[in-house]
């Protein structure tokens, strides 16, 4: 077993890999400079660095290729019980008050899986250390990369795995998911009318929004709406699929219906109606009463719509039915494509805070989706 501090395994983007050797190459000539060790692309292994501190220093300034480095503190044969032993090594620097969680990063064949090791050696820092175990959060994360028949141990502060879901971020998706959209549709010429329609369905699919109502004003040509429906379910299917071979939870299929514009809103009298035109009011100005209206109808249950227009716009006479109009960009007529992504992310940015410091823990709104 070796103490390697003079070494550093440096990530990038695939195809980056000789490019930041050549610029680490500059910072330190008298080191050993491999990109893609053993074939591995996305990977530069520096060997013997005058000063290897230093030079994580450096690289982390003045590489901006760079995605991540990591000083190598200990290096050992990949195996199980040679992994653990290294990581006894690396015990004394994380602390009894302090919370901790293994990675480890498997390249090549073994007879061991990447959670055997994260459990093999975190048992054993545990009983050392008596450390609190937090994979959501942790202070530090003890680092094991194995690269064939090798392996790379590091201590590093948890703070630099950068995560989509951090602390103070509430999972917008459960409140999408208990919105109802009424979405008039684009009834351009067949092909303008497909594409728009892949784009919506992609948007909606996006959010993952409960239900999309299609809601035409009054009769309108079969044909245009056939090409735009078919676009809609492409859009929204292909993204759907996308979102399950990448999610790593259940992702709901937004469900989809067609009622004329002027009944869904008769059905739906006393229901919470948001409309977005351009008439209304600036987002801004109602931020607060709009989140606070939210959060309540969402307390009692009750499905909240959106309206959105397109062509024709939502027509004004249904705005006395609306407990808000908000106009999202004044001065500006968004496009069909940016109306519903615009008027969800206004709603992401308006309760975000209230929802992530006021509901950390399971309420009524945070159950997946019934349908």
């Amino acid at each position: 077993m070796e103490d390697s501090r003079s070494d550093l395994l440096v990530t990038c983007r695939l195809g980056m890999e000789k490019v930041v050797a050549s610029f680490i190459r500059e910072l330190d000539p008298s080191a050993v400079i491999t990109p893609s060790p053993e074939g591995f692309s996305g990977l530069v292994f520096v060997k013997g660095a005058s000063d290897g501190v230093r030079l994580y220093e450096e690289i982390k300034r003045s590489i901006p290729e760079v995605e991540k480095v990591f000083i190598v503190e200990c290096e050992c044969e990949a195996s199980l019980a040679a992994i653990v032993d290294c990581a006894k090594k690396l015990a004394g620097e994380i602390c009894s008050g302090e919370s901790f969680a293994v990675k480890t990063v498997r390249r090549g064949e073994h007879s061991f899986t990447s959670l055997d090791v994260n459990v093999a050696v975190g048992s054993e820092i545990k009983e050392l250390t008596d450390a609190r175990v937090d994979l959501e959060n942790p202070d530090k994360v003890l680092l094991v990369q194995i690269l064939k028949d090798r392996a790379y141990l590091s201590i590093v502060p948890g703070r630099e795995f950068y995560r989509k879901m951090g602390p103070g971020k509430y999972p917008m998706y459960k409140i999408f998911r208990k919105l109802v959209v009424a979405h008039e549709p684009y009834l351009g010429p067949p092909d303008a009318a497909y594409v728009m329609g892949t784009r919506i369905g992609r948007e909606v699919q996006v959010f993952e929004v409960g239900k999309l109502f299609l809601t035409p004003l009054g009769p309108v040509e079969a044909q245009p709406f056939y090409h735009f429906l078919r676009g809609l379910f492409e859009g929204l299917r292909s993204r759907h699929e996308l979102q399950k071979k990448s999610y790593g939870r259940e992702v709901h299929r937004t469900q989809v219906y067609v009622q004329d514009m002027y009944q869904f809103v008769r059905a739906r009298m006393g229901s919470p109606l948001i409309v977005f035109e351009p008439e209304g009011e600036p987002v801004s100005r109602v931020a607060g009463k709009l989140s606070s209206f939210i959060l309540e109808n969402l307390r009692m249950g009750k499905e909240i719509v959106l309206m959105v227009g397109a062509r024709e716009g939502v027509p004004s006479g249904l705005f006395r039915y609306a407990d808000f109009v908000i106009d999202l960009v004044p001065g500006v007529v968004l496009s069909t494509e940016y109306a519903l992504s615009s008027a969800l992310i206004a709603v992401t940015t308006i309760m975000h805070e209230a929802l992530a410091s006021e509901y950390k823990e399971e309420t009524f709104y945070t159950s997946e989706s019934s349908e």
